[in-house]
């Protein structure tokens, strides 16, 4: 009653300034604590402890609060995460169509039989023998088609023409004859070699006639044949000082940067006659010192070959055929001492390019098909074997017209050759003709090549006071795989004379000068050098090819 009567007596109040006054103060919902996810309220704690209510606690009872781990329901773990990726794998196999699952596995088939047959056809090997024998027993080698690798694309004018001279349509088409044999095995050719005495302690690498460039092969034959640590000091100032002539492309000239160049350019010849420098001493372009070199110089000749395999478009009338037969000794000896497949079509069209251009003489000569002469076909001979030795294909009619060559320019009993037929014996034809009928297959006691390496020997022995190191070149090799007392007595002059007469020091240390040599006025200064080391190297160059046969008296 007291309050109405206030009320009414008092002001009116609005109704903001009234609620702090008359309200009751508001309590305070009561603090609900914090839930864990999937929680229920209704589940029971879990007390390891019974507290005493303190004085000031209300009647009201306290919030319940829920244990980290619930012990009325067991923990629940998630599988592995290899048996969950499993189960999805299984899942989706399980729900891929019949159809998808076959194509899938037919084209893993098919992939898988594709990498088997490369593989087979890039290991397959070929036996090779180390020294010649009679024609009738030579194997037939491994025939490869030609694929031209993109890392070696020649940008040379296939159109070129080659051939100047007209020739009749019949001579353009040889018959390949095609002798089916069978190849001996390489455990038959050691017994036969070891049976001969071929092997004589001497580490001979059987597969290729060039096994004897590097390693301790090499050492080894180095000490069997003669050779002396001045007579590899000078090969390796030589190949220091043809280092420091190559080109930018990789290229070298005959004409310079040297003193005493040729007075025509020939870069084919040039770069082919400093490449097989630097192959004969073991270098190639996978390995050696001069790995770099070598590497520039073949890709810079396989730069100049057109699709005929012709490698000298930009020689000299005349010199072209002599380019063309070097620089197919050293993509084949390049070949033949790495196996390299982007070399393989190149050297195989090079062997191809020669077998077409022989001449019906059986030799060749300035022109494709037309005469012969013993001095081309001498560089075409060896690069033929050389390519041959690397597993290249060769027919076998190529040798028998280069022997019907042979034969016509033979003199007495073939113990002297000519340069051409009709002509006078020459001491370096008859070298030259000795050393092809040699890798042709001439047995060491074959009638006149003991008459014809003994008259070279005695009446034209290595004299540096007239030097014609072309001469030097062929009976060099000749002597060499004749071996025995004429091998020592030109050894004896060659190992001492040679080294003794290159440039010791200033700009052309290292090289050889051409001034007072037979040909070095035509062919210049890194003729007159590469020629000089090509003696030097002959101990290792190539594999003798009569290491075991019995010395003959001549």
């Amino acid at each position: 009653m007291l309050s109405r009567e206030l009320e009414q007596k008092a002001p009116r109040m609005h109704l903001s300034s009234l609620s702090n006054v008359l309200s009751p103060p508001i309590a305070a919902p009561p603090i609900t604590p914090t839930r864990w996810r999937g929680e229920r309220v209704s589940q029971p704690l879990v007390r390891t402890k019974q507290s005493t209510p303190s004085r000031k606690a209300t009647a009201k009872a306290s919030p319940t609060r829920k244990p980290l781990i619930d012990t009325a329901k067991p923990l629940i773990t998630k599988p592995k995460f290899s048996t969950r990726c499993y189960a999805q794998l299984k899942r989706r196999i399980e729900d891929t169509p019949p159809w998808l699952l076959s194509t899938v596995l037919h084209l893993i088939l098919l992939l898988v039989l594709a990498f088997i047959t490369i593989s087979l056809d890039e290991s397959s090997s070929i036996l090779l023998s180390l020294r010649q024998g009679e024609r009738e027993a030579a194997g037939e080698l491994a025939e490869f088609s030609i694929v031209v690798s993109d890392d070696f694309t020649s940008h040379a004018d296939f159109d070129t023409e080659l051939q100047t001279v007209p020739i009749e349509s019949d001579l353009l088409s040889i018959a390949p004859v095609s002798f089916p044999m069978e190849a001996p095995t390489l455990d038959a050719i050691k017994d036969a070699l070891e049976s001969h005495g071929g092997l004589e302690k001497l580490p001979i690498d059987s597969q290729s006639m060039f096994g004897g460039r590097s390693g301790a092969t090499k050492q080894a034959m180095l000490r069997k044949f003669g050779g002396t640590e001045e007579t590899e000091k000078a090969v390796e100032m030589g190949l220091e000082w043809l280092k420091r002539q190559q080109n930018y492309d990789g290229s070298w000239s005959l004409i310079g940067p040297y003193s005493n160049g040729a007075p025509l350019e020939n870069k084919t010849a040039a770069t082919a006659m400093a490449m097989l420098a630097f192959m004969g001493a073991g270098n190639t372009h996978h390995t050696g010192k001069y790995e770099r070199q070598v590497h520039k110089a073949a890709s810079w000749m396989v730069d100049q070959q057109d699709r005929s395999g012709f490698m000298a478009n930009k020689a000299p009338g005349q010199q072209r055929m002599y380019a063309q037969a070097q620089a197919t000794i050293a993509l084949c000896e390049l070949y033949a001492m790495t196996k390299d497949a982007r070399l393989k079509p190149r050297a195989q069209a090079a062997c191809d390019f020669a077998v077409q251009a022989q001449s019906p003489e059986g030799g060749w000569r300035y022109q494709p098909r037309f005469d012969s002469d013993t001095s081309v076909t001498g560089w075409f001979v060896m690069g033929l074997k050389s390519g041959q030795s690397g597993g290249l294909r060769v027919e076998r009619y190529v040798f028998e017209n280069v022997e019907k060559y042979l034969d016509s320019v033979g003199r007495d009993y073939n113990a002297g050759y000519a340069y051409q037929v009709g002509e006078v014996t020459s001491p370096s034809m008859t070298a030259e003709g000795i050393l092809c009928r040699q890798y042709l297959g001439w047995h060491r006691n074959q009638p006149g090549m003991a008459q014809g390496l003994g008259a070279l020997a005695t009446n034209h022995p290595l004299d540096t006071r007239s030097p014609d190191v072309y001469y030097w070149y062929y009976a060099t090799q000749a002597l060499h795989h004749y071996g025995g007392p004429l091998w020592t007595q030109w050894n004896d002059q060659l190992k001492v004379r040679i080294p003794a007469t290159q440039v010791q020091q200033d700009a052309e240390k290292g090289s050889w000068s051409p001034r007072r040599d037979a040909w070095g006025r035509h062919a210049g200064r890194l003729y007159t050098t590469c020629m000089s080391l090509y003696c030097l190297e002959v101990y290792y160059r190539h594999m003798p090819l009569y290491a075991g046969e019995k010395e003959a008296a001549w």
